[in-house]
């Protein structure tokens, strides 16, 4: 079985990291660099910068961010946020991501996955898909999550693996900074249905919560903020506690 992956989120809005809930009411959480510097010596798996306002306000993400992080990290660094077109997709690589996240312009423009898997392979291309439950299904929402489309996560997510994505970077609107636990029902409804991994999003507030989305949510990894920032969970202690519970995770 392959490792499992824990994965430090740093969502940034005008050069700093900031943490809502619901996708509101941003505060503070500290400077990208310093951060990923921090995760890079405790053993975190993967970094992703989130520009969380780029597609809103119609900026590219600030190249000057993502290097400052990448100088910092030695681990796979993945930037999201912006990315409209192929040249924005080559600044952020040119600037020092592995891999770059799509989201609204993904919705908006299918083929950009497949072109962007053809340059740079699959590996390199998440697809990230926000998303709330909507009775029995779960509804995709694009620009930050204000705008409701009528896609189905479930649907989405495979056709983005018929397009070419490599990941999918799945987060639950609902449970977004509330610390109530991922969404495990979303998560495996995704992850059943597609043959590419899914990162599990939204919600972390416990070690417990990555247990449960590893085992009942079938995710790949998990990726969190705030249970990060603030220093609430070291990242070893996060990865022994998995292991304990016979979830595989690189120490």
């Amino acid at each position: 079985m392959l490792s499992k992956r824990i994965i430090a989120c740093l969502d940034v809005r005008d050069g700093q990291v900031v943490k809502g809930i619901q996708f509101e009411g941003l505060r503070h959480a500290g400077d990208p660099a310093e951060l990923a510097a921090r995760y890079n010596r405790e053993g975190i798996d993967e970094v992703v910068i989130l520009d969380i306002t780029a597609t809103l306000e119609k900026r590219r993400t600030m190249a000057a961010t993502v290097s400052a992080v990448a100088r910092q990290i030695f681990i796979p660094l993945t930037v999201g946020g912006g990315i409209r077109s192929e040249d924005d997709a080559a600044a952020a690589v040119e600037a020092g991501a592995d891999k770059v996240s799509l989201n609204t312009a993904a919705l908006q423009h299918p083929s950009l996955i497949t072109t962007l898997a053809d340059r740079y392979g699959s590996q390199a291309v998440i697809v990230a898909i926000d998303a709330k439950r909507a009775g029995d299904r779960f509804a995709v929402f694009s620009h930050s999550g204000t705008r409701e489309t009528e896609r189905d996560a479930v649907e989405w997510a495979r056709e983005a693996t018929d397009r070419g994505a490599g990941e999918i970077l799945l987060t639950s609107i609902d449970r977004d900074g509330t610390r109530q636990g991922f969404h495990c029902d979303m998560t495996a409804a995704v992850s059943v249905a597609v043959s590419i991994p899914v990162i599990a999003s939204g919600g972390a507030g416990s070690i417990d919560d990555f247990v449960k989305v590893f085992k009942e949510g079938q995710a790949d990894a998990a990726l969190a903020a705030s249970i990060f920032h603030y220093a609430e969970s070291s990242v070893r202690r996060l990865k022994e506690t998995l292991r304990d519970n016979d979830i595989p995770v690189r120490l």
